[in-house]
């Protein structure tokens, strides 16, 4: 039996019951939880995706709200420039398309924010459209049930996305399903740490099985930890800023954090990611708080 379909019929019976997987849920919605997905687990993405959809439904709520409010309603969901990247998103979605999310790829790929495998995902899973929707979690299944690797290389690549395209059925709509198969599997059971070949429909046809599950020939990777990073003290300041609804003195942020020097260099950090700007002398607030700011930090943005 293909992967495909085994993968496809394990879906259907095991998956997850996640609400941006809901029928007719949407395209924004779905969106918003593949640009909240990233990097970031579905327990901390789901009161985020609930709260930020039932205040911003459609890209046009978004839109007429600030970046600064976008920000505040990310909390500490992580890595908070794709809360800015969403509000440029929702704008441009506004301004080129009437305020519905596109389906065609390329149109996708031009939207502010929406890289390769964000623009793929929305296509598939909210258009139903056949595309390889390639994440670390299956280049790791491909890697393992086809390939015989245990990990897969540090980047996706053409060859990946050519790999994964070759193992989805030719009908689209079956096609997207199957995508979906692919990502649960890699994210649930062949996952990256605790491998459970005991419940995974693939052994009967997994080439690292059959090898006896060789180990990794690449250079281990080390969880980044938190504590006494510069992350951690990004993340104080964004705290402190989303706490208040004025500018926030030079002073109140130096009690933050006690290395001077750190502290200064996460401040920069942020004021050149264009997550904060200096309001006067030494006063500081979320980037955006005014519709004027929210369209100069929109040129900024990258993917």
């Amino acid at each position: 039996m293909p992967i495909a379909e085994v993968a496809l019929d394990w879906f259907e019976r095991n998956a997850r019951d996640l609400p941006w997987r809901v029928p007719g849920v949407g395209a924004w919605p779905i969106l918003v939880s593949e640009v909240m997905l990233q990097q970031t687990p579905v327990s901390r993405v789901l009161p985020v995706w609930t709260d930020w959809v039932r205040r911003w439904p459609t890209p046009a709520h978004l839109a007429a709200d600030t970046a600064a409010d976008a920000i505040r309603a990310w909390g500490r969901l992580g890595y908070p420039r794709r809360a800015m990247r969403l509000h440029a998103c929702a704008a441009a979605i506004v301004e080129r398309h009437d305020g519905e999310v596109p389906s065609r790829l390329e149109q996708l790929l031009a939207l502010p924010g929406i890289g390769d495998y964000t623009a793929r995902a929305v296509a598939a899973f909210a258009y139903g459209q056949r595309h390889p929707v390639v994440d670390v979690n299956v280049r790791r299944l491909a890697a393992r049930a086809v390939s015989g690797a245990a990990e897969p290389g540090p980047a996706t690549t053409p060859a990946d996305l050519a790999l994964v395209e070759g193992l989805l059925p030719a009908e689209p709509a079956v096609a997207a399903r199957v995508s979906a198969a692919y990502m649960e599997l890699g994210a649930v059971i062949c996952t990256a740490r605790n491998q459970n070949c005991a419940d995974c429909p693939l052994t009967s046809s997994c080439a690292w099985l059959a090898a006896g599950r060789p180990a990794s020939t690449g250079p281990s990777r080390r969880p980044q930890g938190y504590a006494g990073t510069d992350r951690q003290v990004r993340g104080l300041i964004m705290a402190e800023l989303r706490g208040s609804s004025e500018p926030v003195p030079g002073d109140r942020i130096a009690v933050l954090w006690h290395l001077p020097e750190q502290r200064d260099r996460a401040l920069a950090s942020l004021l050149a990611d264009g997550l904060v700007t200096r309001s006067g002398r030494d006063r500081f607030a979320l980037a955006g708080e005014t519709r004027q700011d929210s369209v100069m930090n929109t040129a900024r943005l990258g993917d």
